[in-house]
């Protein structure tokens, strides 16, 4: 199964759910799935499994996650599935469920269970239908390239004063602009905040020239350590995210300088830190999605190497995902960007030209992110790859990012 987290954030651009996309098939390789086999295994949940075995912690940072159920789903053994309440999703519904009292009924079963409710894309003439529905809602999803979000939400916040309002298929920044100051919406979701884009130039300030400067010291071959405990010493931030990693490697040593510690961790080590650590002190001003979101491509370009035939081609993968946005990081051109930092001329083409094998990974990548399953599965398809492989590689790349957050809190 295929599966990915798309973002809702609030009007201060901070993430604050997500919602679990899925794919069971590739109807590619399988068309019959496509007639009457469509609605094979429609009684079970997508990814309500994986959110319970790895938790929302590891998933999504402990923030809800929305999962879709079908009219079929909804009647499945949700209350054994979900052994651990504080990792229940919520549940998300549409215009499929009728208002009638087999389903409210059963929406009020799973509320007292302890799960949490939303409904999507519920035409305005529908609303008064929908008020046995509705008053068990906590959530509501609003389309604002089909209704008008902010008076929906006033009608909303009206009748039902407890729900939460989210406006979704959101197109621009120009239109959240819009929206975000009403009051009346809580949450917001749209494909420019997945997919961001360049905001101007701007030079960079002197403590991001120290992290940039880890980044080329890093690149050349058999750096020097002392450079990089010179550079890094001039951060407090740094020094403290050091130290924290080398402590965990001394045992018994004792460690007396900044110098000690690098030499501890050694250049592999060292290495991987810079590269994940700088990233995140570099979005240290940016939206905490960017920082996620360079470092899980990163690592998921890296775990997609051998399912690609690029083995030995794993760290160049790495750095791909990680500099894929770093336009967006330094607030200019990507030309500008790669300026700045040493890489290969491979990578250089892949992040400039979008061309290249590194650069078709990147593709699949972004593709995979915003659940764009047909362009997906055409590449599963052209590069003969098994779903379980694409999928094991996303979910190590949630579980290293998790571990990695943690080990820096």
């Amino acid at each position: 199964m295929m599966l990915t987290l798309i973002p809702f954030f609030d009007r201060n651009m901070s993430v604050s759910a997500y919602s679990l996309f899925t794919r069971k098939n590739n109807f590619l390789m399988n068309p019959s799935l496509l007639g009457s086999r469509q609605f094979d295994g429609a009684a079970y949940v997508d990814g309500l499994e994986l959110i319970q075995e790895l938790g929302t912690t590891t998933l999504s940072g402990g923030k809800p996650i929305f999962v879709s159920l079908n009219n079929i789903s909804i009647f499945s053994s949700l209350e054994s599935e979900c052994k651990n309440t504080n990792h229940a999703p919520i549940l998300l519904i549409d215009q499929t469920f009728p208002p009638v009292s087999m389903y409210t009924d059963r929406i009020r079963e799973l509320r007292e269970f302890g799960y949490h409710f939303a409904i999507r894309n519920l035409p305005v003439h529908c609303y008064e239908d929908y008020a046995p529905i509705l008053s068990q809602m906590d959530y509501v999803l609003i389309d604002c390239q089909k209704i008008d979000a902010v008076k929906a939400s006033f009608y909303f916040r009206k009748l039902y004063p407890d729900i939460c309002i989210c406006a979704s298929n959101i197109p621009d920044m120009e239109t959240f602009g819009k929206l975000s100051p009403a009051e009346t919406i809580s949450l917001f979701e749209g494909t420019f905040f997945r997919m961001p884009v360049t905001r101007g130039e701007h030079k960079v300030s002197p403590l991001k020239i120290n992290y940039i400067s880890l980044l080329n010291l890093i690149e050349e071959d058999d750096f020097d350590l002392t450079k990089a405990a010179d550079i890094i010493s001039q951060d407090t931030a740094l020094i403290i995210s050091l130290l924290r990693l080398a402590n965990t490697r001394s045992f018994n040593s004792e460690i007396t300088s900044v110098r000690v510690a690098v030499s501890m961790l050694g250049q592999k080590d060292l290495t991987r830190w810079i590269q994940t650590t700088v990233i995140e002190k570099l979005c240290s001003d940016k939206p905490n999605e960017l920082m996620r979101l360079s470092l899980l491509r990163a690592k998921f370009a890296e775990n997609l190497a051998p399912v690609f035939g690029m083995a030995m081609r794993s760290q160049e993968l790495f750095l791909t995902g990680l500099f894929s946005i770093l336009d967006i990081i330094l607030d200019c051109s990507m030309e500008e960007a790669l300026s700045m930092v040493r890489v290969s001329g491979k990578i250089r083409t892949a992040l400039l030209e979008h061309t290249g094998s590194l650069a078709e990974v990147l593709h699949f990548i972004v593709k995979y992110e915003s659940a764009e399953w047909q362009e997906v599965s055409r590449q599963l398809v052209l590069k003969n790859i098994e779903i379980p492989d694409v999928s094991h590689a996303w979910v190590s790349s949630l579980q290293w990012y998790a571990k990695l957050i943690t080990m820096n809190e």
